[in-house]
């Protein structure tokens, strides 16, 4: 039996394309002791591994030639040499993009029986935690305020705002076009979207928001950072998630305008984070959310390629704005 892989066969100096990557066969991995050997089933393709690719996101490993591609998936474990997790149970991890992985028990987080392996790369997982703990816990979301996302037609911006509607709020979704826009509204609840491709853009939001913004959601960075920083009201919050417009190029913006006076001025709270900060926090956090899940109130989108080989399509694809959602792909 043969591990299929999909290794970094070169880095980008500009844009990602499928040529960085190349599908090899392998022996097994060795398990080793307290370590269990993963079956993956599907993997998570999120933007933010593209800052990795580029080396600039310091909480990952240095991307290298002939690395196996990093990522979460679930899977099943096949074989085990630790008894909390006998054969047959489930677990999230840092699997790769790889048929089987053998990965430390101390790493892994194991998913009830009772729920979808697949929510844990999605609203139990790591778009999940980014968006609640980077809605409620650093943004503060409150009842009453108007909430801006950007990408929030993503894995993550598509909870942030579902979210905020639980929390009291309104929002407004940003994204890339007039279909993605129509289906935040009808399908997830959002109060108004608006796409920061049209010419219109900065009047579109400036008559989405005829209030302001007292809290934005930034996963983008850029010009439509640069956007909502005119729209925030005084004592506004911005919870910074990723920099989207950044990743896939060699030639990134210019900073956004009005940084630091409209801070200042406006006496805005900006913050960045890792949704790993709250790491002791997870289990509560997945208990809400399981709870929303279970109510309706939550809706979980996802976006899936089928095959190993799809990976560096469904990454490239990803980049461009082709999702709505997770981006999963699934393994036989």
């Amino acid at each position: 039996m043969k591990n299929s892989q999909i290794v970094i066969d070169s880095l980008p100096e500009d844009k990602l394309s499928q040529d960085h990557f190349r599908q090899i066969n392998v022996p097994l991995p060795d398990v080793e002791s307290g370590q269990v050997l993963i079956k993956t089933a599907a993997i998570s393709i999120v933007a933010g591994a593209r800052a990795g690719l580029q080396g600039s996101a310091n909480y990952t490993t240095g991307p290298a030639v002939g690395k196996v591609m990093g990522g979460a998936g679930v899977g099943e474990v096949v074989s085990s040499n630790d008894e909390k997790f006998p054969e047959g149970v489930w677990v999230l991890g840092a699997t790769g993009w790889q048929s089987y992985s053998a990965l430390s028990t101390d790493s892994l987080t194991r998913i009830p029986s009772d729920r979808d392996p697949i929510d844990y790369l999605g609203p139990l997982g790591a778009n999940g935690m980014a968006a609640y703990f980077g809605l409620l816990k650093v943004g503060r979301a409150l009842r009453g305020d108007t909430v801006m996302v950007s990408a929030a037609a993503g894995s993550v911006g598509h909870f942030v705002g579902q979210m905020a509607k639980i929390a009291g709020c309104r929002v407004v979704g940003v994204c890339g076009n007039d279909l993605k826009c129509a289906r935040l509204t009808d399908e997830l609840g959002f109060d108004i979207a608006v796409n920061y491709k049209n010419h219109s853009f900065r009047k579109d939001l400036k008559c989405a928001t005829p209030e302001g913004v007292d809290l934005y959601f930034d996963n983008t960075g850029g010009p439509i950072l640069t956007s909502a920083l005119f729209r925030m009201n005084v004592g506004g919050r911005i919870a910074c998630c990723g920099v989207v417009s950044q990743y896939d190029t060699s030639s990134p913006n210019a900073g956004p305008k009005g940084i630091p006076g409209l801070l200042v001025n406006k006496r805005i709270n900006m913050q960045g984070f890792l949704f790993f900060d709250y790491s002791n926090e997870y289990e509560p956090a997945r208990e809400e959310i399981s709870r929303w899940l279970n109510s309706g109130d939550l809706n979980s989108v996802n976006d899936e390629f089928r095959g190993l080989e799809s990976a560096p399509e469904a990454f490239v694809n990803l980049l461009s704005g082709g999702n709505f959602g997770n981006r999963i792909v699934r393994l036989p």
